[in-house]
C-alpha cells in the first residue's frame, strides 16, 4: 500500500500506468495517422493545432521534469 509517507517506486508506478500509457500512445498515433489519410491532410501544416500536438510532443521526448505543467502551460497560452 502506499501513503504519502510510503510513495508508490517508479517500477510500481509504471507497472501500474504502462498499459493505460501505451493505449493512449496508439490512440493519439491512430488520429494522426488518420488526419494524415483524409483529403485535405495538407492543410493541416498550417493549422495551430497541429503546431500545438508537435509541440507537446516534442516536450514529452525532450524534457525530464514537469513535462504536464509545461504541456498545461503551452495549451493555457492560446
Amino acid at each position: 500500500m502506499t501513503t504519502p509517507a510510503n510513495p508508490a517506486t517508479a517500477a510500481q508506478v509504471l507497472d501500474t500506468y504502462f498499459l493505460e500509457t501505451r493505449a493512449r500512445l496508439l490512440e493519439i498515433a491512430a488520429n494522426l495517422d488518420r488526419a494524415d489519410r483524409a483529403p485535405g491532410s495538407a492543410a493541416l501544416q498550417h493549422d495551430p493545432r497541429t503546431a500545438f500536438i508537435q509541440k507537446s510532443l516534442h516536450i514529452l521526448l525532450t524534457n525530464t521534469a514537469d513535462r504536464a505543467e509545461q504541456i498545461q502551460r503551452l495549451y493555457s497560452k492560446d
